[in-house]
């Protein structure tokens, strides 16, 4: 992707880390990002064009408290940047770790981005950010007025609370040292979803997982959470002073159903996305979540809509009764305005929470969980990978406009630095879907967790952040799905189609009659009238190995060979997913190979082999008589005693090395006259293929014409190392 330009890195700063903290400006064209005693704003079209950064250290005062207190210098007492919220059109609202304490500030950027400054002034960042680097947390500016943070607040990290703090009023949060309200949480997003046409009756979303409330659960389990509170709660009167009154929670379920009613849960919340719709009260919800459980590794993403979290929010709550005070649905009266409803005018007529009555603020306080939980679009994720090296960390997802309709692209990231880019596509309805991976690439030089991701849908770019630094990348590639119809369409990517020439990107509003696109099907039948057959004729040494290679550009395409006639030496041939390998060629090998794509019942035939296989005495009196030999007898002579070479190297398998090789035909080259190399493409090839250290083989080698035959020849992998694979491809 490096040498494509399709990606492009930003590899950080020596003295900063953590590139965690993301927010996209589309207006003003810029990302920024906060990292380790850094802010930086980047360009969004090259994050490598005109950066810009501050650096904000902590004190060194507080850096030595921090290391007196018995954290680690050089990991957690810095300046970590863990709030980026726009505030107004000229700043925006940051807040980091501050080697344990916490630390707000004003960033001026101007309304053009000319201006890039830290304001000389800071706030204590108590209730915004958190103290530990390592806790998660999240962050929502409302306006100028209202932060919303799930965090930590107090050193030690054993005082959890949603919080709202700046303004005029008083800071809120929730109530403290609750296990019923938060136990031990580790927060993952807030957001802003509208309840009716009201603004007095908008809720704040909180996306969660924290450990199960006693006797919830057996054992200490994680369980994932969605909780909501009203934007215009102003905490009690009486009880619930300065703390939320309309907080609520419900538990999100992501799970694979099982035989005997034992699902497979994933309960570990990784990331949350919020993808709009035309109605901005019904976002649809993706859900990124792994498993908890010490006996498999796995992902999994969830679909989530409104209706069904309202639904849960609506019924029963949850209750401790019984002889084994176990949770149960609450059976008895609930008071009237109903817990968790916001005051406004459309349901109940008060003005503030302050003016609730007594036994609505008693309920709220000891009744903060809903009994339901939230189950996701079709009772099942839309995605689940298992027993693989990699689980999932982040998501983002892209609406786009395909030629039979709107598809949902998800770009996935993963602990190990890769980015999956799938699309879901509806069998018989949309909460039938189908998963089809499109592409899985690698956007960080060496293995790390990607930890944040931003999209940007007007540059068409994937922005991604990690401990090692950002690296970008277009959301479209159509250039990789091969340069025919079919390879084009069996990609079923939405953001690609055929315009008649090659596979490139789809634009809804062109007005192209030669574009195929058919994403629900992928159908080359129907789309492409051009589907033809590559033919190549190969020679092969005989009692030599060969392979036959052949790759289909799909990730999800199946090959499949047919031979010109059956062969019942079974053993001696190998089918790999790149091709088919004869391990000694024979006579009996000489024929014609078809190498076919199977994808979502299409057949497409992809390559036909015309195999020769040359006689291994025969070779040298062959060699003049092929097209491009050219010269005379001593030319051809000569020719013959290359070959010669390059047989010893077939028959004498036990040469200790390629240097040894390799000065035994430039002793011979030393007594000869130089003479141009024939007219012959010669290729070795094989997908373990390394080329031989050139530092290793000069030495000695004064001739250069000896040293690139010797190349030529010892390019044959694996013959001198002990390998089985063994291979001559000659073409013409």
């Amino acid at each position: 992707m490096l040498e494509s330009s399709n990606l492009i890195t930003f590899n950080g700063l020596a003295n900063s880390s953590s590139y965690d903290s993301f927010l996209l400006d589309e207006e003003r064209g810029r990302l920024l990002v906060g990292a380790e005693d850094h802010i930086f704003s980047f360009d969004l079209v090259n994050i490598n064009r005109d950066n810009k950064q501050i650096a904000w250290p902590a004190t060194p005062s507080k850096r030595d408290e921090c290391k007196w207190a018995g954290k680690d210098l050089g990991k957690e007492c810095s300046n970590f940047i863990r709030v980026l919220q726009p505030y107004n059109q000229t700043h925006l609202y940051i807040c980091g770790t501050g080697a344990f304490h916490p630390i707000c500030a004003y960033l001026e950027m101007g309304k053009k981005d000319n201006i890039f400054r830290l304001a000389s002034q800071f706030e204590n960042g108590r209730g915004k950010s958190p103290y530990d680097p390592k806790m998660l947390s999240a962050s929502l500016l409302l306006g100028e007025f209202d932060l919303y943070s799930g965090t930590s607040a107090d050193f030690m990290g054993r005082d959890f609370a949603i919080f709202r703090t700046l303004g005029d009023h008083h800071p809120i949060r929730t109530e403290q040292h609750d296990s019923r309200w938060l136990n031990d949480p580790r927060f993952v997003g807030i957001h802003l979803i509208p309840e009716s046409d009201n603004p007095e009756d908008d809720k704040i979303f909180l996306f969660f997982k924290e450990n199960a409330m006693d006797g919830e659960h057996t054992g200490k389990a994680t369980i994932a959470r969605i909780g909501q509170l009203c934007k215009n709660d102003m905490g009690g009167h009486r009880s619930l002073v300065n703390k939320w009154t309309t907080f609520l929670k419900a538990r999100l379920i992501c799970a694979v159903p099982g035989v005997n009613g034992i699902d497979t849960h994933f309960d570990e919340l990784q990331d949350v996305f919020l993808m709009s719709s035309k109605d901005p009260k019904n976002p649809v919800i993706y859900a990124v979540f792994t498993t908890s459980s010490n006996i498999f590794k796995g992902s999994a993403v969830c679909m989530y809509n409104m209706a069904d979290i309202r639904r849960v929010f609506l019924g029963p709550y949850a209750h401790r009764d019984g002889p084994n005070y176990q949770w149960v649905p609450f059976q008895g009266r609930v008071p009237y305005p109903r817990p968790g409803t916001c005051p406004s005018k459309t349901f109940g007529g008060f003005d503030s929470t302050k003016d609730l009555p007594d036994d609505v603020i008693t309920f709220a306080r000891g009744h903060p969980a809903m009994y339901n939980p939230v189950h996701p679009i079709g009772g099942r994720p839309i995605m689940v990978r298992t027993d693989v090296d990699y689980q999932f960390t982040q998501l983002v997802v892209d609406k786009v406009e395909a030629e039979d309709g709107q598809y949902d692209v998800m770009f996935i990231g993963t602990d190990k630095g890769t980015v999956l880019k799938v699309v879901t596509i509806p069998r018989e309805s949309w909460h039938d879907l189908e998963e089809v991976v499109l592409e899985e690439m690698t956007v960080f030089r060496e293995p790390t967790p990607i930890t944040a991701m931003e999209l940007s849908t007007k540059q068409q770019q994937l922005y991604l952040g990690s401990a090692l630094g950002v690296s970008q990348m277009s959301l479209h590639r159509c250039e990789v799905y091969g340069k025919a119809c079919a390879e084009c369409c069996l990609a079923r990517d939405p953001y690609c189609a055929w315009d008649g020439a090659e596979c490139s990107r789809y634009f809804p509003t062109a007005k192209r009659r030669t574009r195929r696109q058919d994403i629900r099907n992928g159908d080359p039948l129907s789309q492409c009238s051009d589907l033809h057959v590559e033919d190549r004729s190969v020679f092969g040494v005989e009692n030599s190995s060969m392979f036959l290679e052949c790759s289909p550009k799909s990730q999800r395409a199946l090959i499949y060979w047919q031979l010109q006639k059956p062969n019942d030496e079974h053993d001696r041939v190998l089918r790999t997913d790149q091709g088919l390998l004869i391990r000694s060629l024979t006579q009996f090998d000489t024929g014609v190979y078809h190498c076919q794509a199977v994808e979502h019942g299409f057949i497409q035939p992809l390559l036909r082999l015309n195999l020769q296989v040359i006689p291994t005495q025969r070779l040298g009196d062959i060699l003049p008589g092929i097209p491009g030999a050219g010269g005379g007898a001593g030319h051809s002579a000569k020719h013959r005693m290359w070959y010669r070479d390059f047989l010893s190297l077939l028959d004498h398998p036990e040469l200790n090395s390629v240097e040894e090789f390799c000065d035994r035909v430039w002793k011979k080259e030393r007594k000869q006259k130089r003479v141009k190399t024939p007219n012959m493409k010669l290729s070795f090839r094989h997908k373990s293929t390394q080329p031989v250290k050139r530092t290793k083989m000069r030495r000695g080698l004064k001739n250069w014409n000896a040293y690139c035959k010797c190349v030529r020849i010892c390019w044959l992998p694996g013959i001198l190392a002990g390998r089985h694979v063994n291979l001559l491809y000659i073409s013409y």
